[in-house]
Formats: C-alpha cells, sequence, structure tokens
C-alpha cells in the first residue's frame, strides 16, 4: 500500500488507512482538506527527502529539490547558460521535460497548469532573450494568481556586471513580476532557494523566479534534500463565530439575495447550491468562474458583466443583497454597488471597490457550511417564478440564435454543436478574442467540466498553450482549444509541442479572417474598421503538415460530423471553421 500526498496543503492520502488504492479514485475526487484536485498528489518515496549516493551537482540537488516538492513538469528550451539544469532533468526520474517552441508558450503552459490544478509546474530558459520572452507568460499568472517557477540562466559569477553575451540584470526585470526572485550565488543556498521559492508560490500564489549562473550549475554538490512535510501550512482559514453569525443575519433580513460566484469559489459548486437553495437565491457567475456549477441548474442564471446574460443583470440589479464569493471584482464583471456580504481567501480583495456589510477572510470551502448551517431557510415563491422565467427568456433567445442554415457558420451555432458534443468532464481551454466571447455568453458548462483563460491580462495566444496543460494534467479526459485565428497564429509553432509529445488536443478554430474583438472595438468607437483583416493559411493543412490531423469546415451542414470526428481522434486535431465576422445579424 501507498501513500500520496498533496503538494498543495501537505494532507497524506494512505492507501492503508483509507481502505482503497488512490489510483481507484474518481477523477474529480478532491482533497478533503484543501480542495486540491486529484492531480495535485504526488506518491511519497522511501528514497524521498534522502541524501543522493552518487556524486551529485549543484544542478542534480536543485532538480531533485524541486521533485521533492512535486514538481513533476518544466515547460521550456535548452540553451547555453542552462545546459547545467536541463541535463540534471534528463537523469531525474521524477521529472519531464517538456520542449516547446517559443519560451511564451513556456509560461503560458505553467500558468495554465497552476489555475487548473492549484500546483506549481516550471518554465525554463537561457539568460537573456529566453528571460525575457517568458515575461507575458509570466504576467499572465501573476494576474490570475497562479503558481509558477521560473527557472532562468545566468552568465558566470563573475561576467555579472560589465556586460557580458546575452546578458541583461534579470533580477530588476523579473522583480515587478514575483513574489520572489533570487539569484543562486551559493552551492549552500541550493535547497533552501528552491524550498523558499515554491513555498512562496504556493502560499501567495504567484510567481518564484530563480537565476543559476552558469558556472556553479557544474560545481560538485552533495547534501540532503529537505522534504515538503511539516514545512508548508495548508489555506483552510475560518473568521470568528462572531462574524459569521453576522453575515447569517445580513442574509436572513434580505429579501432578495443574489450569490455571485468567482473563480476562488472553484470546487465549491454543490456548497454554494446548498446555500443558494436554503436562501432561495439566483447563482450568477463571473466569466472566470464558468463552470463552478451546473449551468443546467435552475437557480443558476448567468454569468455577469460584459459577456453576460439579461437574467443574470435584472436579477443582480433587482437585488437587495449579493453574496460575492471568490471574486475580484473586475470592471468587466461589473458588480454593482450594492450592499454585500463577501468571502475571499485574498483580505486585499475583500471591500476592493465598495465597503461591505460583512467581510469574512478565509477559505470558502471552510466558510460556505458554517453560514449555511447559520442562514434562516426560507419560501419566496414569487422570487422564485421571477428567477425560473428570467432563465427561461435568456435560454430562448440562446436557442433562436443558433442557426444553422447560414454562411458563413454563426459563431452561436458553432459554440451550440461544441456544447452538445464536448464531454461532460472536457478541460477547455478560451483563447481571448470573439471566441471567448461567444463561449462566455454561449456556451453552458457542466460543474464536471473546467475551464481556463487569461483572466486580467487577457492574452492573446493562451489557448493552445492552457489545452497542452490540460492535456498533461488530467491525461484521459478531453482537451479542448477554443481560439481565434488571430490568437492561435501567434502561438501556432507549438502545435508541433503537442504532435511531438502525443497530446491528442482539439483545436476548434473560429477563423473570420479577423481580429474580430478589435473589429468591434472600432466600430463602437466609431473609428473606420483599419489593420484588423488577416491573411491566413489552410490551418486544416498545416495540421496535416505537422502530423497531427485537420479538418476544414464552410458548410454548417459538415460542423456537427467534423466536432465528432475531432473528438474520436487520438492526435492532435485542428478544426478550421469559417466563421461569420458579425456579432448580431
Amino acid at each position: 500500500m501507498k501513500k500520496y500526498r498533496c503538494t498543495v496543503c501537505n494532507y497524506i492520502y494512505d492507501e492503508a488507512k483509507e481502505g482503497r488504492k488512490f489510483s481507484e479514485l474518481p477523477e474529480n475526487w478532491r482533497c478533503p482538506v484543501c480542495n486540491a484536485p486529484k492531480a495535485a498528489f504526488v506518491p511519497l518515496t522511501e528514497e524521498s527527502g534522502g541524501k543522493r549516493k552518487e556524486t551529485s551537482t549543484v544542478s542534480d540537488i536543485f532538480v531533485e529539490q524541486m521533485a521533492e516538492w512535486g514538481i513533476r513538469y518544466v515547460f521550456g528550451l535548452p540553451g547555453t547558460s542552462a545546459l547545467g539544469l536541463v541535463d540534471a532533468i534528463r537523469k531525474n526520474k521524477r521529472m519531464k521535460f517538456i520542449q516547446v517552441r517559443h519560451e511564451q508558450t513556456a509560461a503560458f503552459i505553467a500558468a495554465a497548469y497552476g489555475k487548473l490544478t492549484g500546483h506549481i509546474a516550471a518554465c525554463l530558459t537561457i539568460a537573456g532573450p529566453g528571460a525575457t520572452n517568458l515575461a507575458t507568460g509570466l504576467y499572465d499568472a501573476k494576474l490570475d494568481h497562479a503558481p509558477v517557477l521560473a527557472l532562468t540562466g545566468l552568465v558566470k559569477r563573475q561576467l555579472i556586471g560589465p556586460g557580458s553575451f546575452q546578458e541583461i540584470d534579470q533580477h530588476s526585470f523579473f522583480e515587478p513580476i514575483c513574489v520572489f526572485n533570487k539569484i543562486l550565488m551559493a552551492e549552500e543556498q541550493t535547497t533552501s532557494l528552491v524550498t523558499l521559492a515554491i513555498k512562496h508560490a504556493l502560499l501567495e500564489r504567484g510567481v518564484s523566479h530563480i537565476s543559476i549562473p552558469n558556472d556553479i550549475q557544474k560545481i560538485p554538490y552533495d547534501t540532503d534534500v529537505l522534504p515538503m512535510q511539516g514545512r508548508i501550512t495548508n489555506r483552510s482559514i475560518l473568521p470568528s463565530q462572531r462574524l459569521i453569525k453576522e453575515a447569517a443575519l445580513t442574509i436572513d433580513a434580505a429579501e432578495r439575495p443574489v450569490i455571485i460566484s468567482g473563480f476562488g469559489a472553484t470546487g465549491q459548486g454543490d456548497k454554494l447550491l446548498r446555500l443558494a437553495r436554503k436562501i432561495c437565491a439566483p447563482v450568477v457567475t463571473t466569466f472566470k468562474g464558468k463552470g463552478v456549477i451546473d449551468e443546467t441548474n435552475g437557480l443558476y442564471v448567468g454569468s455577469h458583466g460584459t459577456i453576460g446574460s439579461t437574467a443574470a443583470a435584472k436579477l443582480v440589479r433587482g437585488s437587495d443583497l449579493l453574496i460575492v464569493v471568490g471574486s475580484s471584482f473586475s470592471d468587466m464583471t461589473q458588480i454593482p454597488p450594492k450592499r454585500i456580504v463577501q468571502i475571499d481567501i485574498d483580505p486585499m480583495v475583500l471591500a476592493k471597490n465598495y465597503p461591505t456589510e460583512v467581510s469574512l477572510w478565509g477559505s470558502s470551502a471552510e466558510i460556505l457550511p458554517k453560514l449555511t448551517g447559520k442562514v434562516a431557510a426560507k419560501e419566496n415563491k414569487d422570487y422564485l417564478a421571477e428567477i425560473t422565467r428570467f432563465k427561461k427568456e435568456w435560454t430562448e433567445l440562446l436557442a433562436k440564435e443558433a442557426d444553422s442554415s447560414r454562411t458563413p457558420i454563426r459563431p452561436q451555432y458553432i459554440i451550440k454543436v461544441l456544447n452538445d458534443k464536448i464531454a461532460e468532464d472536457a478541460i477547455i481551454s478560451l483563447d481571448v478574442g470573439d471566441n471567448g466571447w461567444w463561449f462566455g455568453r454561449n456556451f453552458v458548462m457542466k460543474s464536471t467540466q473546467k475551464m481556463v483563460m487569461s483572466g486580467y491580462l487577457a492574452s492573446m495566444g493562451t489557448g493552445l498553450p492552457g489545452a497542452i496543460a490540460a492535456q498533461l494534467a488530467y491525461k484521459d479526459r478531453q482537451a479542448v482549444c477554443i481560439t481565434g485565428d488571430g490568437g492561435f497564429s501567434m502561438v501556432m509553432g507549438d502545435f508541433l509541442t503537442a504532435v511531438k509529445y502525443g497530446l491528442p488536443v482539439k483545436v476548434f478554430l473560429f477563423n473570420n479572417k479577423q481580429l474580430g474583438m478589435i473589429m468591434q472595438e472600432q466600430k463602437i468607437e466609431n473609428y473606420p474598421n483599419w489593420q484588423t483583416d488577416l491573411y491566413n493559411c489552410n490551418f486544416a493543412e498545416y495540421a496535416q503538415i505537422c502530423g497531427g490531423i485537420g479538418i476544414k469546415v464552410k458548410d454548417p451542414a459538415e460542423l456537427e460530423g467534423a466536432v465528432e470526428q475531432a473528438l474520436a481522434s487520438t492526435k492532435p486535431v485542428i478544426v478550421d471553421i469559417d466563421t461569420d465576422t458579425r456579432r448580431f445579424a
């Protein structure tokens, strides 16, 4: 019998005590302490935490320390100033190196991995241009609070400063991005810096960066690696009972409460619904919060904000109390000033835009059951009827929009077909652009599905890297990329990465030959449409040239069959869909 450790909160799953093998647990099983997914667990091995027997280098110890704390993937490119680290990864049986075609993609994949699993992956590259290429992906991780470990080579210690080949001031460059940013200058720092970097990234939910000079990577060095057990706390924080009682009394006094769920409530859908049923309240999500609860549930009325439903907008506008769980109050979500009870793990988000009636600082996994137990049960048949009517009107509107006869193919119809065909446990990676706008507005997510996107940075090109991360983290589930021709072409070289590593990602490409969202913005601001048209290749033929599967769809009658063929494939697929540029027509 084996033991497995949660790399987020350090909980130990002991097969002998639990009476069930870890491998037999369902894919949607989550850590009972911190609610991390099954993918965040790593096996405890007898040799872990011990002293290496062979002659080691600083790089060997560095990588072994990473592995000891549960890092399994490193995304990046080898190069002169990082060869010692790359070779140590090659030799480490607990580590997998995924070679990408651009360092930006490496950082995007690592960020998406952190968002999906709550655990940490690493990206690695050389000094100078490799380091600067990481910046966009790392800023995405920073703004969306995803744990990432960034590793960069550095010139030899004696060459730091004068302006050597490929030397930049990497420490200053990474400082505004990171929660932890250091240069490894002596072998005695090796295990402590790795440990601190991972600990900061996990607990502060951000990017940690370590530069390792080229010469120090190769220095012989033997030492014990530091075990994770006993060195990191979990985030199961609870506010005082007095505050929970005060929040419950505030909710009891409301006649038209609305629950708004953000990404921070991921995994808490059942708990949110128990509260919603007890107080007779509709549930609205932010865009990033899509899928927190099953969107077919009668109390779910859609997302709020720029991609929001009319039902959500009407109910939020008419509410007398908002119960906001795990939302950062982005300007895109457009949460209005109302009486608010707010729950969040980040104290800086509490009362961020408006004063609250009650702020509950802590884990929603811990707070929601306590709060539900304190509130009074309500029956409000008139309010329920209103919720049902508004949702029905919105659902009927979406169905009417999904016209299957129009050419070029309407984006609403593409979303409807994907909604019908994608697996109920699929992992969906969204790119930024019109494709994401239509998904947010029209796709009906199941609580068993997961979605990953670039939230605050809203960077184009994140769709494909997110799908690669999803396929690595959840090997037995569909990894679906929904992207546009603009976003995909920024990272299309890494479709080769999916082919190389046998990752059967499904890319559904909304090809409107435009930067569609920018075209709409020019129209709204009364500018002439200019420089948004795109000159494209045949993306289906490109997929075939790369060694994957390519399917071109021009006729709406072909779409269902093409989607089914793609989803059944065991190879990476691009479905290149001629898409109408118009929002509504």
